[in-house]
């Protein structure tokens, strides 16, 4: 049986735009494909009628930086994400997440927008863009639109983007400027590639001792990406030090819904390991900014 039945390489936004919305039957749009072609050979996903491939979308496949922001397209493979000298400087955070997805061989060819697209709350990459406040750029029939990163997801699975009549383009992440600095980190079984127990990652900015400012993301902390906003207002405007981390990570416990998942660990399981991941994070970002 055939997986699909039309394929499609369109050569502009406008044009991935047109074929998704004008293709028969059931459309799909595809970059690395990594999950997706996956899915469709082993029956966990449908049949689909029209592939509509966004690799040859040249707006979509750009690293630069614009003005005072980071454009990263969602067609971007992971490992060149990881190795660009545009993101070692101003995304350290989502270097060390895409490092640590999957293996090599699926490093080259998976996508940045896919791994955001799947919508899943513990998403390496994801938890990267959560803490460095991205911001995705939407493609639709009535145009382009800017949204909030987290603004993408409805819940485990579940994205806010209809993807028969909408895509990512990019996402938009701010420069950074000095005594700002970002890391991810994550814990997971050792064995060798592996799904996160739990991971981190932790934006912040400094004034001599003080965190002037911070953002702070754990996955999978909530049904969506989750933002430790109490946590990050317990830091901000204090210096890094036992008591105050004791605070913030008391106030994280009581924000974060931590799950159960039989395939990877409990919910009282990851209670307990957070706090030593959580300060490895803020101490790395700490020490980056100096």
């Amino acid at each position: 049986m055939n997986l699909w039945q039309e394929y499609k390489r369109p050569a502009s936004v406008t044009e991935a735009i047109q074929a998704l919305t004008t293709a028969p039957g059931t459309v799909m749009p595809i970059a690395g494909g990594t999950d997706l072609l996956l899915d469709l050979k082993q029956g966990r996903h449908a049949p689909i009628h029209t592939l509509i491939d966004l690799t040859f979308v040249p707006e979509m496949t750009v690293l630069e930086s614009r003005g005072d922001e980071l454009y990263i397209g969602a067609a971007v493979p992971v490992n060149r994400v990881a190795l660009d000298p545009l993101t070692g400087h101003h995304a350290q955070a989502l270097v060390e997440a895409c490092n640590l997805i999957a293996g090599p061989q699926v490093r080259n060819t998976a996508t940045l927008g896919g791994n955001v697209a799947h919508a899943l709350p513990a998403a390496d990459g994801t938890i990267a863009l959560t803490a460095l406040e991205a911001q995705a750029e939407i493609a639709s029939p009535t145009g382009m639109r800017r949204m909030p990163f987290t603004s993408l997801f409805l819940g485990p699975g579940k994205s806010a983007i209809n993807k028969s009549t909408e895509i990512i383009v990019g996402f938009y992440l701010p420069l950074t400027r000095h005594q700002q600095a970002s890391c991810f980190k994550r814990i997971m079984r050792p064995q060798g590639v592996a799904l996160p127990i739990l991971n981190c990652a932790v934006w912040l900015e400094r004034d001599g001792d003080i965190v002037k400012d911070i953002r702070i993301a754990v996955g999978p902390g909530s049904s969506i990406p989750f933002r430790a906003t109490e946590a990050e207002s317990a830091l901000r405007g204090q210096s890094i030090n036992e008591k105050n981390f004791a605070s913030a990570l008391e106030v994280l416990l009581g924000q974060a819904k931590f799950r159960t998942s039989a395939r990877r660990a409990s919910a009282d399981y990851r209670k307990h390991i957070v706090g030593g991941l959580f300060k490895d994070v803020l101490d790395t970002a700490w020490t980056r900014t100096a």
